[in-house]
């Protein structure tokens, strides 16, 4: 069949056969076949902010490392084939549309090799990858590219060198892939037919995602800054249960909009300074798509800007200095006649003299983490800032040149989900969470811009709009503490399956949700002390997806959950919440909450529950400090029950309030030796230790 002949939507999107030919990716070459020891550690993207781990081996696996390209593009891609006596006949292969090239994460290839299978990598295209919102939006780049096109054509090739190396079979192939990498995913499941047999999409969005599971985000963080303390003490176990307790009327506002819109609460500890995380990457469809927003915002009725009761006009800045000296590097530094005292979160440097007049450069964050991300805390030293900028434009800036350092675009930005409300029809509604910004009469309570940036982006990500009709079959894994993905979401996606599918859903199709979970793993003590790494979880959904594909052994059943207010609500216990995370109910001194004096012996005691899916409890560990380190190992009575029970004593020699915490995990084989497929989850109580 001829690909370029075969198009299924009105954008002419190409779909691909097993049997079909891409006109672009038909000539692949390879240009190294070597045996190898160990999995080399693959980069990510920089900064690391996908949902892609890097990091060590986590053992020597010894495997046949191919690598290679497609003739006349940039196109390139990496397999890694196991031994011939662990070969079980599949392949797995991740995605994310920001991966920094074809080698796939030593973990990633670890997992494929003690999963009886070899992995599947691409470099998304290479040049014909945008890596900005701006090249995504240009139109100058065919994004179904990096969507599919490159990985199926990669996937079927490597069933022609696995022929190759273990003669003529059917061969299974896996992709999976989480935040933009889940569009790819589901993409690749609606828009191929037996290129891949199944598909684990995770931490997934919907087409309303860019910009506003960002903006709803860091509206509240601006307007709520000197009120967290307070707001994350009465949602932590023990706590008063009100957040909303001592809020004015515009913080109450913006709380309980980034609730209504699906930001979950538990997950404000991982965003409290630093806020805007991915929201860099797709800022820019805004300017480029909605030029006139800016002005409008602070010009026009209905829009925060032209609100005289709101603090967005007070937190304005528009501040003229002079460059006195530029220090260039990356990031390159400018030390400034001046810089204000004011919150410059987001703000940007605008040239207005020189040679690099009517530029603009962005603020990043001094002595931290260095990403210069939109939405972290600006941190100047003295008058000396540093900016994020392309090399080209820092060499145009000079000593004498004047610039304005402006946060407006910043500001104006933080609400613009209230101006992105989907027309209420069911391609992108979802009323749970969209009626909270309309009038009873089903108008918009703000004014509507003319374009949509979330459909956009989501064409910009993979050329393709979730329509529910995939072909093979699949499982959804969902974090229920994700800022960036806002859990929601993979119901907006599970009740277009429904639509599609009918009665006959639970053939092909499962979704998982993991609770005390955020975006990507925990990599810092402080983010361990309230997640748990959820990349076991989908390592777990990939065994359980190919044993259903392979054997016709059906996974444990979906989740069972509820939405309300724009929150995912699961049942208290595994029986009734299903799906495969085990779930820890966990007391101090008989409660969540202990007021201790120092020396006093506390006892606490945990029930781990596993619901009715393989595996059993592997592990559990305790961290009575509260600081994210697990160092002491729970003693399992039976780990083989149904329900194990921990216990333990603990003696604090200092006041304070400490958050022990108990994290366990079961794992599908019920091995604990092996890092692979194992679901984790924690608990947490609060300990108040007076003199």
């Amino acid at each position: 069949m001829d690909m370029t002949n075969s198009k299924t939507d009105e954008r002419g999107a190409l779909f691909v056969s097993a049997d079909s030919e891409d006109p672009r990716f038909n000539r692949p070459y390879i240009d190294v076949r070597e045996w190898r020891d160990e999995p080399a550690d693959a980069p990510v993207f920089p900064g690391a902010i996908t949902t892609q781990h890097g990091g060590a081996a986590p053992f020597k696996a010894r495997h046949l490392y191919v690598h290679g390209g497609f003739t006349g593009t940039d196109a390139k891609f990496s397999f890694c084939f196991p031994p011939e006596e662990e070969y079980q006949g599949r392949f797995f292969q991740a995605t994310h549309q920001l991966l920094a090239g074809e080698d796939a994460t030593a973990r990633n290839v670890a997992f494929a090799l003690a999963s009886g299978g070899y992995s599947v990598q691409t470099n998304m295209g290479g040049s014909d990858n945008p890596r900005t919102a701006e090249q995504s939006a240009s139109g100058q780049y065919d994004t179904t590219i990096r969507g599919y096109r490159v990985n199926a054509a990669a996937a079927k090739f490597s069933r022609v060198v696995a022929a190759e190396i273990y003669g003529l079979h059917r061969t299974y192939g896996y992709l999976y892939g989480g935040s933009g990498g889940a569009y790819q995913t589901v993409t690749s499941a609606e828009m191929t037919s037996g290129v891949w047999d199944g598909f684990v999409p995770y931490v997934m969005g919907s087409p309303q995602s860019i910009p506003n599971c960002f903006t709803v985000r860091v509206n509240a963080l601006r307007v709520l800054k000197d009120k967290w303390p307070s707001i994350i003490d009465a949602i932590e176990p023990g706590g008063s249960g009100d957040p909303y307790a001592g809020l004015n009327h515009e913080e109450r506002t913006a709380l309980e909009e980034a609730t209504r819109s699906g930001f979950p609460p538990g997950a404000w500890f991982n965003y409290v300074p630093q806020g805007g995380g991915p929201l860099v990457l797709v800022a820019s469809y805004v300017p480029v798509l909605d030029p006139t927003y800016l002005d409008d915002f602070w010009s026009k009725p209905g829009y925060l800007g032209t609100d005289p009761t709101s603090s967005v006009g007070a937190a304005r800045v528009q501040h003229a200095a002079t460059v006195v000296h530029v220090a260039p590097g990356f990031p390159a530094q400018l030390t400034l006649s001046s810089v204000p005292t004011a919150d410059l979160t987001g703000a940007d440097v605008i040239i207005t003299s020189g040679a690099a007049a009517g530029k603009t450069v962005m603020l990043g964050r001094y002595a931290s983490d260095g990403k210069g991300q939109v939405g972290l805390v600006f941190e100047s030293v003295g008058d000396t800032i540093d900016i994020t900028a392309d090399p080209t434009v820092v060499e145009e800036i000079h000593a004498g040149d004047e610039v304005r350092i402006d946060n407006s675009r910043f500001l104006a930005l933080q609400t613009y989900h209230r101006h992105q409300l989907p027309p209420a029809n069911p391609d992108y509604d979802y009323p749970d969470v969209y009626d909270y910004f309309r009038n009873p009469d089903g108008t918009p309570r703000y004014p509507r811009r003319g374009v949509d940036i979330g459909e956009a982006g989501t064409l910009g990500s993979t050329g393709h709009i979730p329509t529910g009709h995939f072909n093979g079959k699949m499982i959804v894994v969902e974090c229920l503490h994700d800022g960036d993905a806002l859990p929601w979401q993979a119901d907006w996606y599970r009740k277009k399956v429904e639509a599609v599918e009918g009665k006959h859903v639970d053939e092909k199709y499962r979704l998982w949700f993991a609770d005390n979970a955020n975006h990507t793993d925990p990599t810092i003590e402080r983010q361990q002390t309230h997640a748990v790494a959820y990349s076991g979880t989908v390592q777990y959904a990939l065994r359980e997806l190919s044993a259903w594909v392979e054997q016709g052994i059906a996974p444990p059943p979906t989740t069972q959950y509820g939405v309300q207010g724009g929150q995912v609500h699961v049942p208290a216990t595994a029986t009734e919440r299903k799906g495969i995370q085990p779930v820890v109910h966990l007391e101090v001194n008989g409660g969540d909450r202990a007021d201790v004096a120092v020396g006093e012996t506390v006892t606490f005691a945990a029930q781990i529950e596993v619901p009715a899916a393989l595996g059993q409890v592997v592990s559990a560990h305790w961290d009575f400090e509260g600081v994210g380190t697990y160092p002491v190992t729970a003693d399992l009575d039976d780990p083989t029950s149904e329900t194990v029970r921990v216990t333990a004593e603990h003696t604090f020699t200092k006041p304070g309030t400490y958050f022990s915490a108990l994290r366990v995990a079961s794992q599908r084989e019920s091995n604990p030796s092996t890092p692979f497929a194992r679901s984790m989850n924690l608990n947490r109580v609060r300990v108040v230790v007076k003199d």
